[in-house]
């Protein structure tokens, strides 16, 4: 008999022999640089390493589905991770090889491994120009030019304090572009990165993937740098000490609160879609812009308030002056400034290895959009939880006072980098792991052990418990437990506990997947059926091995149609229900089978089904009943439910009528009623959605329309089990089963749990104020997930319900209780403690950029299916405005009433804050369908990837081969504005889901070729296929484009746009600085800012 191990401790032996790898297991992660094209056998997602025909595997992004015409592969490398991955055994050095790694930053110990990255960007950091300081701010003053009546601001920006410590708030920069996966040196032979058309007919049965020697793979999953284009985080400007400056004396009233919104935020639709629309939006040059009407703003504003700081000499912050005329002054003269002093995102660097806390403080997080790897020394990784502010404000008044929202953005599942260290998974055996008796809270490094070990008090409701008997050990002289540092549940941020009996209300589910394929005459006749077939014909490989993978397949138009998969038949058996408006489900066990039972059945079905239905003349579809009847064979396990649709519902349960027309009179009439058009239609499909999560069913719907398909009602059911919403619009079969493809080998490859329960506790004095995401939510605490995936976030908003005290620490935990692809029950367990501070600079000198931003995004997203859009432009612009002036009034030393002075952390925000109001979800142009898609995707959007929504990545393609020898893949990026857009040139845009390609009207017809096999502008079609062409610019530009879609997860639709055209206008209206239909332009809307901020101050 094996000698017992003692709770809590990681455990090794029985698990060592056939152990599945930890949850955030990603062979997509490479330690080895040099081995990526060519490990394919070493290429194991989401499945243990012990498991029979876990092979080679198909790479996720970049690789088209192989129709049977196809010869063309496209390629990203592919990356993997050779050796047996920890589980709950003790926890092994990641130990670098392959090229030299680059030089650490200074915060870096040595022996650190960084990997390798690939794309290293100009570095963290707004690097100022020297110039001479001026004594009296210290801070230095840019380059000017001097414009009397223009009333348009210079900018200066003032340098972080000397002697600021290195790893503190940095000032930081957006755009990253972050290491991703090195290209391998395999590349041979032309690639696409698209696919053929769509042949009817017969089509291939398991996936032919061209051989790793011959074709640079595209990886598994995501970039192994998981940074998106985004813009700064916390500037670090404001690092000094101003503990001593309070004063104490009476406070005045605070600020009007700057509550963004005031609907309470509901649980809000999934995710969206492409933000880029077909339609172009007209340029109406002839429109003067009208600043942003801003209610509210002729009330007084309260004086200062006593005991808010004045700016010490080292504080940073970035002005813009000189004076900018009288307040309400109309805006004359032409603009002066000098663009390249205006605040933009700047390039981040190579790779900083950051730190969660430093001796007994926590260290503030480097942007959202940086590559940045964690050690966890005690608060958990940013990418997991990231708070709006990273010093807690004592008091509410203090909060509304600074106009900024407190929230968290929690991301319980997100992808590691490479080279950081897996989640410690402990096993407490059958008593479960240790929690407070009061609040339930988990045990963790914050929780304080007295008595010699025998007691432990609780950091987030102070109750004193006492230690578990075998869980005893003797303090340490600091006051420690002396084995802390070998129990991960005591040194680390972030742990997983395997759930006890106590935990399971039912044995952890099976993994369930039922695909229901839509059928109707318009899904045969535009390809949507075959390329749904193809796809999932190619990802069966790519599910979970073994017994518990159960899977089934059903196909309807106006009626629904089963298919038995038994293995004892000679094929499979249609079964039709007819009555739609009650529908019923065949014998469960003869739908859902085991996957090893029904491959080659599958297989054959989803070959045939096309042709099947090729001569359907059945227009109608029954998508309620369809999904009502799917699950209902799924209602016994729960699984996930994938969904392809392509036209309106129109009979049976759910059917919904078109509102688009109806929707286009109201947008030009009025836009008093136009939101209701992104309400769902009824509440039918909500109480389906609601039944769903309650049985454990998790809903994702892949749209492959050229029509309205109502995305407002349909979304609902994603939305509300903890799914997603894919939207092809408008469905092309040449260009989209690619991306068709990749989005649903991702969807099901990539780390993710079944039947989940999350809650969020907090120390006394906060408390969670609500919940904004994808989920079900039943009590007040909890929510429910049928499904939890990487790309996931919950918004979780905060509020006082007592005064915290100066000095201390206030604590957050987020607990996700949650079934793996194995069947195992677990609790991941993430934990974050922050200082709490009275001073109201220290909050603007700890706001983090990015998370601020996406709280921005998602609070307008929850509002616009309930207010018109210009109330919600006034909503978002007020926010801005608030929180600038708040700072104006307390925080800075300038007293010139001509200055815009911006807090260092937050100075991009103005920009951000345009780009929003100019977004597809805020723009009254634009069809509902794209907006509802919109505002559906925003919901459950990650922190990384809000910035580059509304303010993409542009880069110059015409001019690859003169890119600096820097080693990164990715040339810098460009603002965007036209200026910076000559007509001899080729740009990329892109923002997360889709590549827009523009082409000047003269630019080299040579280059053209080279690229894109093109001898005039004139040929370049609208649907679009990306190959890669035998010269050095067509591969790096391939090498670009994969780099990208490493770093995004996705795979991006292409759309090229030609000036002239409408398809040029639509990228045009993505360069946000400039004045445009959508709004002002970035100069305009500062000097607006600056107008509001002296009518409040006056």
């Amino acid at each position: 008999m094996a000698a017992p191990v003692p709770p809590g401790a990681p455990r090794s032996g029985a698990n060592a022999r056939q152990q599945p790898p930890p949850p955030n297991f990603n062979p997509n992660y490479q330690t080895n640089p040099n081995s990526l094209a060519d490990n394919m056998q070493n290429l194991n997602l989401n499945r243990p390493f012990t498991m029979p025909n876990s092979g080679p595997r198909p790479p996720p992004f970049g690789q088209q589905p192989p129709f049977p015409q196809s010869s063309v592969s496209a390629g990203f490398p592919v990356a993997s991770r050779s050796g047996q991955p920890p589980g709950m055994v003790g926890r092994p050095a990641v130990v670098p090889s392959g090229p030299p790694q680059s030089t650490l930053p200074a915060n870096v110990l040595p022996g650190r491994p960084v990997g390798s990255p690939v794309s290293h960007m100009p570095p963290f950091g707004s690097g100022l120009p020297s110039a001479s300081l001026p004594s009296s701010t210290g801070g230095a003053v840019l380059p000017s030019v001097a414009f009397p009546s223009s009333g348009v601001p210079t900018v200066s920006v003032a340098p972080p304090p000397a002697g600021s410590l290195p790893g503190s708030f940095l000032s930081s920069s957006p755009f990253t572009g972050g290491p991703a996966v090195p290209m391998s040196n395999a590349l041979a032979g032309p690639l696409s990165n698209g696919t053929p058309a769509v042949g009817s007919g017969a089509l291939p049965g398991p996936p032919q993937f061209p051989s790793a020697a011959s074709v640079s793979q595209p990886p598994v999953g995501p970039p192994p740098s998981m940074m998106s284009a985004r813009p700064p985080a916390q500037a670090s400007a404001m690092h000094s000490v101003l503990g001593s400056s309070a004063v104490s004396s009476p406070i005045t009233p605070p600020l009007p609160s700057a509550s963004p919104f005031s609907a309470a935020p509901q649980s809000r639709p999934p995710p969206p879609g492409s933000p880029y629309g077909p339609q172009a939006w007209p340029m109406q040059p002839q429109q003067g812009f009208q600043p942003p009407h801003i209610p509210g703003t002729a009330h007084a504003q309260p004086s200062r308030m006593f005991g808010m700081p004045q700016q010490l000499p080292n504080q940073a912050a970035t002005t813009i002056s000189p004076a900018m005329g009288q307040p309400g002054a109309p805006l004359s003269g032409s603009s002066k400034i000098d663009p390249s002093q205006i605040p933009r995102p700047a390039p981040s660097a190579t790779p900083i290895v950051y730190e969660t806390r430093h001796g007994n403080s926590a260290n503030p997080p480097p942007p959202a959009t940086s590559d940045y790897i964690v050690r966890d020394a005690g608060n958990c990784s940013p990418r997991y939880v990231r708070c709006t502010l990273n010093q807690i404000p004592c008091t509410a008044d203090l909060l509304t006072t600074s106009g900024m929202q407190l929230s968290l953005l929690v991301q319980p599942m997100a992808l590691p980098h490479p080279s950081e260290d897996p989640i410690q998974v402990v096993d407490f055996g059958e008593s479960g792991p240790v929690r407070c008796s009061r609040c339930k809270g988990y045990i963790n490094p914050f929780m304080k052990f007295i008595d010699q070990g025998r007691k432990f008090i609780c950091n987030l409701c102070g109750f004193t418990d006492d230690t578990p008997r075998d869980y005893h050990c003797n303090l340490g002289p600091d006051g420690r437990r002396r084995d802390a540092d070998e129990r991960p549940e005591l040194c680390k941020g972030t742990v997983e506990f395997v759930a006890s009996k106590e935990y399971m209300v039912r044995d952890p589910m099976p993994s369930v997947y039922f695909f229901l394929i839509d059928v109707s005459m318009n899904a045969v006749q535009t390809g949507a059926t075959a390329a749904a077939c193809s796809a999932i014909s190619q990802v069966i490989a790519d599910l979970p091995e073994g017994p518990r993978t159960l899977v089934g397949i059903a196909t309807f138009d106006s009626t629904v149609h089963f298919y038995n998969l038994k293995r004892a038949l000679q094929q499979p058996l249609m079964l039709i229900i007819p009555d739609i408006q009650d529908v019923y489900t065949p014998l469960e066990t003869d739908v859902i089978v085991q996957l090893s039972e029904c491959r080659q059945h599958l297989e054959l079905l989803l070959e045939n089904i096309p042709t099947m239905f090729q001569t359907s003349t059945t227009a109608e579809s029954c998508f309620g009943a369809a999904i009502k009847a799917a699950f209902l064979a799924m209602k016994c396990t729960g699984g996930k439910l994938l969904v392809f649709q392509s036209v309106l519902p129109s009979v049976g349960t759910g059917a919904l009528s078109s509102r688009e027309a109806e929707g286009r009179t109201n947008i030009s009439a009025s836009e008093k009623e136009a939101h209701k058009l992104l309400q769902p239609a009824d509440k039918i499909l909500k109480t389906m959605a609601i039944e769903f999560a309650e049985y454990q069913v998790c809903v994702d719907v892949f749209l492959t329309t050229q029509s309205y398909v109502d995305i407002a009602s349909i979304s609902v059911i994603p939305r509300t089990t903890g799914g997603q919403v894919y939207y092809y619009y408008p469905f092309s079969a040449v260009s989209d089963p690619a991306k068709l493809y990749n989005d649903l080998r991702w969807n099901i490859t990539r780390p993710q749990g079944f039947e989940a329960v999350m809650r969020v506790r907090c120390s006394q004095g906060i408390q969670v104020h609500d919940y904004s995401g994808n989920f079900c939510r039943r009590i007040p605490t909890d929510i429910d997930l049928p499904g939890i995936d990487c790309d996931k976030c919950i918004l979780v908003t905060l509020k006082h319900d007592d005064k915290l005290q100066d000095g201390s620490e206030c604590a957050f935990q987020c607990a996700l209780l949650y079934t793996t692809v194995y069947g195992q029950r677990r609790i991941r367990v993430t934990n974050l403690s922050l200082p709490c501070t009275n001073m109201l600079s220290n909050l603007f000198r700890s706001a983090d950029l990015d998370a601020q931003f996406a709280n921005f995004l998602k609070q307008a997203a929850i509002e616009i299916p309930t207010a018109p859009l210009m109330q919600v432009r006034d909503q978002v612009t007020n926010l801005c405005i608030n929180i600038l002036l708040s700072y104006r009034k307390f925080c800075a030393t300038v007293s010139s009433s001509g200055q815009l002075i911006l807090p260092e952390a937050l100075k991009l925000l103005p920009l951000y804050t345009l780009a929003l109001i100019k977004s597809t979800g805020l723009r009254n142009d634009g069809r509902i369908d794209d907006r509802s898609f919109w505002f559906n995707y925003v919901s459950s959007l990650s922190t990384p990837l809000a910035v580059p929504l509304v303010y993409p990545r542009m880069f110059a393609i015409h001019n690859l081969n003169s890119k600096e020898g820097d080693g990164s893949i990715l040339p810098s990026t460009i603002p965007l504005s036209s200026e910076h857009v000559s007509d001899d040139g080729i740009y990329l845009l892109e923002n997360g889901e889709d590549v827009l390609i523009y082409f000047g009207s003269s630019v080299d017809l040579n280059i053209v070729q080279q690229l894109f096999g093109f001898t005039s502008v004139d040929e370049v079609p609208t649907q679009f296929v990306m190959q890669q062409f035998d010269n050095p610019l067509s591969k790096k530009l391939n090498d670009v484009v994969n780099v990208i879609r490493q770093q995004r997860c996705s795979y991006l639709r292409s759309k090229l746009c030609k000036k002239g055209d409408p398809s040029g206008m639509l990228f045009l209206s993505c360069m946000v600085e400039d004045k445009n239909a959508g709004g002002a332009s970035y100069v305009e809307f500062l000097v607006h800012i600056h107008r509001q901020i002296q009518m409040k101050m006056s």
